[in-house]
């Protein structure tokens, strides 16, 4: 039998010169490398979302990871007040700081709607600051997302026949918490 390899003991024992070799097939392939493989987490949601998919669901753009705070808050009628805006729960962006007013006359439903209430609700009865809503950060929930798609379909379904549409997001969120099994 014909040796393939060189060991060290071979080399050793000074036994390899009189050693005869089988031919190396410089034209043979080598044993395929595997290159990486996906997160478990993103196996998961592939998985999800390919049934979310095949039920019908469109998915939601979620490539922006930099939001305001009046869409990942105030349309979702979270108060500015609240604890879960606070610097120790949000990352905020410091250059571009703050974001441009989206639409004036929207702009003006959601701050009536926190300071007097509407739709069935009192509000919550605070003067609502517009640099608090303008301040950038990176999301903290793809609800954020959900906000935006809704006011969209609203936009449309004003200038044209209302569409009902299914919509899904699974993505990155950012929130500052201390990391455990389950975070």
């Amino acid at each position: 039998k014909l040796a393939a390899h060189l060991p060290h003991d071979m080399i050793m024992k000074g036994t390899w010169p009189t050693t005869e070799f089988k031919k190396y097939n410089f034209e043979a392939l080598g044993k395929e490398i595997e290159l990486g493989k996906l997160h478990p987490l993103m196996k998961v949601r592939a998985q999800f979302k390919d049934v979310l998919l095949e039920m019908g669901f469109e998915e939601m753009p979620t490539n922006q990871y930099v939001e305001s705070a009046f869409w990942n808050f105030d349309t979702l009628f979270q108060p500015q007040s609240h604890p879960a805006r606070d610097s120790h729960d949000t990352f905020f962006v410091k250059d571009p700081a703050s974001a441009e007013i989206p639409d004036k006359e929207y702009w003006e439903k959601v701050r009536n709607a926190h300071e007097k209430g509407g739709y069935g609700s009192i509000g919550w009865r605070y003067p609502w600051q517009d640099e608090e809503a303008k301040k950038n950060i990176l999301r903290t929930h793809t609800t954020a997302v959900s906000a935006k798609m809704l006011y969209k379909l609203a936009k449309e379904s004003q200038e044209g026949e209302f569409k009902p549409k299914k919509y899904f997001s699974i993505d990155r969120v950012f929130r500052n918490e201390t990391l455990d099994a389950t975070h």
